[in-house]
């Protein structure tokens, strides 16, 4: 049986904090370095997502698919995955959170730490998608 615990909670963090960063803008009470921290907190959420992520779906490929000799990383997991139907939108889209987690790697204040902050929203909607594919159940915020 697969634990998706680790997964759903990470998720769930990564979604509200970037429901604050979405936020930020109308909070006349942060400063800038309040701001700036947010931010950098989205993009750590997101790493620890990504990374619960691709390992859950890994496990799914494997023991609920039946697949063998699964790869043990996630841009030909996300190939896989997408080869099986368990994403709602195109692999190009997995493919640039995988670029976006390599390019964020504990540097947050870079226009790449930008650009992955673009695709949050995306993101977020699409690790939910999958989580309720893989699990069965409706995500529940």
């Amino acid at each position: 049986m697969i634990d998706y615990e680790k997964f759903q909670k990470s998720l769930k963090h990564l979604e509200l904090q970037n429901e604050n960063l979405k936020n930020i803008d109308h909070r006349e009470d942060l400063g800038t370095l309040e701001k700036e921290a947010i931010a950098e907190s989205v993009i750590q959420r997101f790493e620890t997502c990504y990374d619960s992520l691709w390992k859950v779906l890994k496990r799914y490929l494997t023991e609920e698919l039946g697949l063998p000799d699964v790869p043990n990383s996630p841009k030909p997991l996300f190939q896989i995955a997408f080869e099986n139907g368990l994403f709602s939108s195109e692999i190009t889209q997995w493919k640039k959170y995988a670029d976006a987690r390599i390019d964020t790697s504990h540097d947050y204040s870079n226009p790449k730490a930008a650009k992955a902050l673009e695709l949050m929203n995306d993101f977020v909607a699409d690790a939910i998608d999958l989580y309720e594919t893989m699990t069965g159940e409706k995500w529940e915020n």
